[in-house]
């Protein structure tokens, strides 16, 4: 996590990424539908705020992060309280809150399962659970750039170490809670120009050299040319459940 520590750069370009998605309902919209938004709602990792910029936010929420960085974003949205924290050591009494939504961040845990524990605990018996992963064939057309600019830890994923997937992650969740349930998100990137690709590409393994920046550009821009714009295929789920009694 140590790249969202200082700025936060690198996700904002992530998230601008996805403005081409072909679904008219976009992934806010289609989340905040979704989301269990009655009573103590609380996100966790909850990075730019930007979910609660795009679909209004429930009158009580908290919204946490261990980034510095990220909290101070977090601190303009308006009515919501802010924590700095760890997601394996949530300073939350148990059974505090009504649900708990973790929205693409638990593949940035080395320790996933703890988290998914202390999200239980702070649960009331009954409460819901919301968690957004991706699934490993996840926007792998921008994983296959790596090779190609001569940079292969592109393909290197998040999921790798922990495997925090759409695949695996229901059962990892029903070993704490109930109902669980996985619905996807229909949906595919298509990019008519090189920049946002490119700024993806950069954020995610660091500044290019000269020559790594021109063999993207004329890779991306190779498949622009040939099928009319970049395809990317997305794999992103919704994984829902509840807390039981304790």
């Amino acid at each position: 996590m140590s790249q969202y520590a200082t700025t936060t750069g690198n996700l904002s370009a992530r998230i601008a990424l996805h403005s081409y998605g072909t679904n008219p309902q976009s992934w806010y919209a289609w989340l905040g539908e979704r989301l269990p938004l009655v009573g103590d709602v609380l996100e966790v990792g909850a990075g730019t705020g930007e979910l609660w910029r795009r679909i209004g936010h429930p009158p009580r929420l908290t919204l946490t992060d261990f980034s510095p960085a990220m909290c101070a974003r977090l601190r303009e949205v308006p009515g919501a309280q802010v924590q700095r924290c760890d997601a394996t050591r949530l300073p939350f009494r148990d059974g505090a809150v009504d649900a708990v939504i973790a929205n693409h961040m638990l593949y940035h845990l080395d320790d996933p399962d703890s988290a998914l524990r202390e999200f239980a605990r702070v649960l009331r018996p009954g409460g819901r659970l919301a968690v957004a992963v991706n699934g490993r064939d996840h926007m792998a057309e921008l994983d296959a750039l790596g090779p190609a600019i001569g940079r292969p830890d592109l393909a290197v994923r998040f999921h790798d170490r922990n495997d925090v997937t759409a695949e695996a992650t229901p059962a990892r969740i029903a070993a704490h809670f109930t109902d669980v349930t996985a619905e996807r998100y229909p949906d595919e990137l298509v990019v008519p120009a090189v920049e946002p690709i490119l700024a993806y590409v950069v954020s995610m393994i660091g500044p290019l050299t000269a020559a790594e920046e021109s063999a993207a550009r004329a890779a991306i821009q190779a498949r622009i040319e040939a099928e009319g714009a970049f395809r990317v295929r997305k794999h992103t789920v919704l994984i829902s459940a509840t807390r039981g009694p304790r």
